[in-house]
């Protein structure tokens, strides 16, 4: 797995990821606490080693299925916006077809998310396999890797692409303060049936209180939120 090519930074253009949120008048968030910082960057090597191990039995079964399914490779890589502003390969198991990036653009009349995001609920891009993917939250388990390699963090806003990111507001921006991660408040409090406003003010909270404390919250409400399916598509 090669990794991320030079890109050019989003904030460019607004002197950087620093200069940016500093146009927001609500002023700086508080730093994270040395401390926890340490403590959650073991918790997610820890966690991620424990989650690769988890999906290890299955992994022959979801390549096999995705194979079968429809033509393409089994992983989908995508430059997703990380820690202020760096890019990076994001990790999934494939779950639409192979041109679904060059077909997004003549869906862009259908999406239904507001904001800098985009989402179809019953998008034609999503094959069978993926489909049911999607609603497991197993399609997110390759970025366990990505967690490993320090890009992502078990918890965390969820990150999105270039683009998105580059439609923020300085305010929306301070998400990138902390990595993102697999799971988040957006994720355990409705995904996609919340609009783009309320996800970025979720992710703020996030980033104000975020401790080894909350983290704990957060990853106790996933699982009941993955069984429950609301907003997974």
């Amino acid at each position: 797995m090669s990794p991320c090519p030079p890109a050019a930074d989003v904030f460019a253009a607004a002197g950087g990821y620093d200069a940016f949120i500093a146009r927001d008048p609500d002023g700086p968030v508080p730093a994270a606490d040395p401390v926890g910082a340490v403590f959650k960057r073991l918790v997610d090597l820890l966690g991620a080693a424990a989650g690769l191990l988890l999906v290890l039995p299955v992994f022959p079964l979801l390549v096999l299925l995705i194979r079968l399914d429809s033509p393409g490779p089994v992983f989908f890589r995508q430059r997703r916006v990380g820690l202020r502003g760096r890019v990076f390969y994001c990790y999934k198991f494939r779950s639409m077809v192979a041109d679904a990036e060059v077909r997004k653009e003549e869906l862009a009349h259908l999406n239904e998310a507001s904001g800098a995001a985009f989402k179809i609920e019953r998008d034609p891009r999503i094959t069978g396999v993926g489909r049911f993917l999607r609603r497991s939250s197993l399609d997110e388990f390759p970025q366990l890797y990505n967690v490993l390699r320090g890009e992502m963090s078990v918890v965390g806003p969820r990150p999105q692409i270039p683009s998105e990111v580059a439609a923020y507001t300085p305010a929306q921006a301070r998400r990138l303060q902390v990595r993102p991660g697999l799971t988040c408040l957006w994720q355990v409090s409705g995904r996609s049936h919340l609009d783009f406003e309320d996800w970025m003010e979720l992710d703020l909270e996030y980033v104000r209180r975020r401790s080894p404390a909350f983290d704990l919250r957060i990853l106790s409400r996933t699982i009941p939120a993955v069984i429950e399916r609301k907003g997974a598509y």
